[in-house]
């Protein structure tokens, strides 16, 4: 992904990549200024500089730069675990809706299989609707992750405008919207497959 993500960056770079305007001969030696910007006094036994130990380049704390390091991120608005859960399938909490009024997931009935008392029919139609729903779910994750990271190379290309950004988001949203209703489908067709008493003993199990 983040092959494809330079990929997409490269014609943007490309065209706002800075041009020197300097020429000189090969056998030319540039010269530098003996002297650049004004002398620095030295401070006064006993006086320390107003910016502390550190000067200018002390570290903001937490508080007041709560976004420090992630411009280091493969794609800024996803972290490294939201992409590893995305590209293995996870649920993300996208399926809440269902989970917390009643309709119990694939993953988590088989999970708490023996608490429910699940029959060898419905363990094996649970597995089922489970690898359905992760082989859907890492196939529809692609496209968020590819959705994402168009967005961000335009702003990283300095290509962004109204019209792109309306157009990136909009897909991106799309994506997002997709995924999280294939994991809302899934646990419809989970609470079909179980009974009442089977959905109150689910309820249980997971502390709701």
């Amino acid at each position: 992904m983040k092959l494809a993500c330079l990929l997409l960056l490269m014609p943007a770079l490309a065209a706002s990549a800075p041009v020197s305007s300097a020429s000189h001969r090969p056998d030319e030696v540039p010269v530098r200024p003996a002297h650049s910007g004004p002398s620095v006094a030295p401070l006064p036994h006993g006086q320390s500089d107003r910016h502390g130990h550190h000067g200018i380049h002390s570290q903001p704390d937490a508080a007041s730069a709560p976004y420090a390091g992630l411009q280091q991120r493969e794609i800024k608005a996803l972290g490294d675990r939201q992409l590893a859960d995305l590209r293995s399938g996870k649920g993300m909490s996208l399926a809440l809706a269902a989970e917390l009024n009643g309709y119990p997931g694939p993953a988590h009935v088989l999970e708490h299989a023996e608490a429910l008392a699940l029959t060898p029919q419905q363990r094996a139609h649970t597995q089922v609707l489970f690898d359905r729903m992760q082989a859907e779910a890492i196939r529809l994750a692609e496209d968020v992750i590819g959705a994402e990271c168009r967005l961000d190379a335009l702003f990283a290309g300095g290509a962004a405008d109204a019209a792109s950004v309306d157009d990136a988001t909009a897909r991106a949203g799309a994506a997002h919207a997709r995924l999280r209703a294939s994991h809302l489908r899934y646990h419809l067709q989970m609470a079909a497959l179980l009974t009442a008493a089977q959905r109150a003993a689910y309820a249980k199990a997971r502390g709701y």
